[in-house]
Parts: structure tokens; C-alpha cells; sequence
């Protein structure tokens, strides 16, 4: 796997302003994300895992320009082609929507009921303007349904015709179909049943290797993270915890919310069941996160400096990055 960063994101946060609040005073603030720092390289499957409402889905809309960045900065570099997303201007941006693309959750909603497959593949190719006749652009649709497991009479029905499992082909091949460099997949095959999710996980990564793709995998499942995913961050209350390559990470985890999250993986042995780490309580609202550690409050190795202070992620291993004051003490 090529060591090139292909996004950078530094000190990245995305506020947003609720209604309501005082008449005269400050209109309260939702941090969804706050001071992120991410390099996902080039060419990698890079996993983000955490809870719901840990703000994975609004890093990833940042990462696409489809957020408000409040701070920070964000640069796509894939060669010669460098751009700031903070700062891009229009034609860039048309530029970029070209080489970044976005698979939905939910392959019910995702799709148009009203055009055909071969519409919604080819949406993307004529509204910017990739291909200069009905003909390339059929070319190319075939190219990518085929590439997805899709048949060519599948281009003529409509979505309302088709599995879940189907449809989620479908939203890939619209994704794939301006041959993008960077996807986000976010929480691509929850809606799927399990044998479902396995054969959706396989095409992605064998389109990944073969086309040479980077993926930003968005799940709250870990045990499909630990399948695909070349590398892992952790993220809770907008912030990034933990962050290190997948192996190392699921192997020896160092912070507290990672433990728990893995502790809580199904596993078959009923020896493993009594090892489990419950969580008490829910993640603080983003509108009023508590002092220090924001984990904090749910931690049970909690003491005076991590309701005091914010721990900085630091590096703790080769590759490996946590945000824990006591880390090194709750190693084993």
C-alpha cells in the first residue's frame, strides 16, 4: 500500500448553529467535529468506527465538501492535483466532486423510483459532463454494472425491482461510474442482511485493489471493520480517540472506549461472554460536552486530571495514535 496521503485533514471541526436559546445572548452550538486530525493514505481502506451520534457521518461529509467547515483545513493531493477544500472555488470543486464520491446507508432511499438503472448510473456522467455521447455513455454504464455484479437487463428495470443487496450494487456502480479516487462509505451494508454484507464487503475491496481506490469506511460494526480495513480510528463525541493500523489496533487497544467497544464484539466461545465491558450512560450532548477527557464521564479509570484536562492524541507505537491521560498504565 502506497504511503501517500491522499487526505489530510488538520485541527477539523464542523459547528452548527441551533435555533432557540436566549433572546440577546448566544444561540446554542452542536460540535459535531472538533480538532480532527486524519491522514487517510493513499490506495487504503481506512476504517472510522464509534457509536452512533459520534459525529463519523459529518467527518466524512467534511471529507467530500458536503459539510460546513467551521475550522481547519482539509487537502485532497493525488499527484499533480492538490486542493484545499476550505478554500477550493467552483471549477475545482467540479473538478473534485469528479475524483470523491459517496455511497449511501440506506440503498432504499439512495435511488430515484422513477428512473431506470441505467439512468441512475449514467446521472453522474451527464451532469458533469464526463462523456460526449449517449454512446460513451452507455459504454461506460455496461463498464461499471459489470464491474458490479450487475446484468445487462438489469439496466432497463427500475429499483422498486430489486434486493437490498441489488440496490446497494446499483449505488456503487453510480459512485464508480465518474472513476473516482476517494469514497466514502458510510455504513454502506448496515441495512443488509449478513450473507448480504459479506458479498457487498467482497466487491468493494475487489474493486478497491483492482481499481485502486481509497476508501473511508464508515460502520459502527467492528467485526466487519476488522475484515476489510487496512487501518482504523476511533471517534467519540467528535473527537478522535484512537487511531492505528487494524491488526495492532484490535490486538492491543489502548483506550478505555476502544476496550469497550471491542469487549461488546459477539463472539461464539461462552467463555468470552463474561469479558465484556459495559458502558454506562450515553454520549453528553454535543451542545454542553463536559470538561477535560469528554469520555469522561462514562470511563470507569476516570480520575482528577481527566475531568480537568483534555488528553492531546499522542503517539504510543509505530502508527499507533490515543487520546488517554492513562494509557500507559492500563496497558494490561
Amino acid at each position: 500500500m502506497s504511503q501517500q496521503v491522499l487526505i489530510k485533514a488538520r485541527d477539523l471541526s464542523v459547528h452548527y448553529a441551533l435555533s432557540g436559546g436566549k433572546i440577546f445572548g448566544p444561540k446554542p452550538v452542536v460540535k459535531a467535529v472538533e480538532g480532527v486530525n486524519l491522514d487517510i493514505a493513499k490506495g487504503s481502506f481506512f476504517g472510522l468506527v464509534g457509536e452512533s451520534g459520534s459525529g463519523k457521518t459529518t467527518l466524512g461529509r467534511a471529507c467530500l465538501k458536503a459539510a460546513p467547515i467551521s475550522r481547519g483545513t482539509i487537502e485532497f493531493s493525488d499527484g499533480e492535483v492538490q486542493y484545499e477544500l476550505t478554500t477550493i472555488d467552483k471549477k475545482q470543486l467540479k473538478d473534485f466532486r469528479t475524483r470523491s464520491q459517496l455511497i449511501f446507508q440506506d440503498p432504499y432511499a439512495a435511488l430515484s423510483p422513477r428512473m431506470t438503472v441505467r439512468d441512475i448510473i449514467a446521472e453522474p456522467l451527464e451532469v458533469m459532463g464526463l462523456t460526449s455521447s449517449r454512446e460513451e455513455t452507455d459504454e461506460r454504464v455496461r463498464e461499471v454494472a459489470a464491474k458490479c455484479r450487475l446484468n445487462l437487463e438489469h439496466l432497463r428495470r427500475f429499483p422498486h425491482a430489486f434486493s437490498g443487496g441489488q440496490r446497494q450494487r446499483i449505488s456503487i456502480a453510480r459512485a464508480l461510474v465518474s472513476r473516482p479516487q476517494f469514497i466514502v462509505a458510510d455504513e454502506s451494508v448496515a441495512a443488509l442482511d449478513v450473507s448480504i454484507q459479506a458479498d457487498v464487503l467482497n466487491l468493494l475491496k475487489e474493486i478497491q485493489l483492482e481499481m485502486g481506490l481509497t476508501f473511508l469506511f464508515i460502520s459502527h460494526d467492528l467485526s466487519v471493520v476488522a475484515h476489510v480495513c487496512d487501518h482504523v480510528a476511533v471517534m467519540y463525541l467528535g473527537r478522535l480517540v484512537e487511531s492505528a493500523p487494524t491488526r495492532q489496533l484490535f490486538s492491543q487497544p489502548r483506550h478505555p472506549y476502544t476496550k469497550a467497544l471491542l469487549s461488546a464484539i459477539p463472539s461464539l466461545d461462552p467463555d468470552d461472554r463474561g469479558k465484556m465491558q459495559k458502558l454506562e450512560g450515553e454520549i453528553p450532548s454535543p451542545t454542553n460536552p463536559p470538561p477535560g477527557c469528554k469520555f469522561q464521564t462514562r470511563c470507569p479509570h476516570a480520575i482528577d486530571i481527566c475531568r480537568r484536562d483534555e488528553p492531546k492524541l499522542v503517539h504510543s507505537a509505530e502508527g499507533h495514535e490515543v487520546a488517554c491521560h492513562r494509557w500507559q498504565e492500563l496497558l494490561n
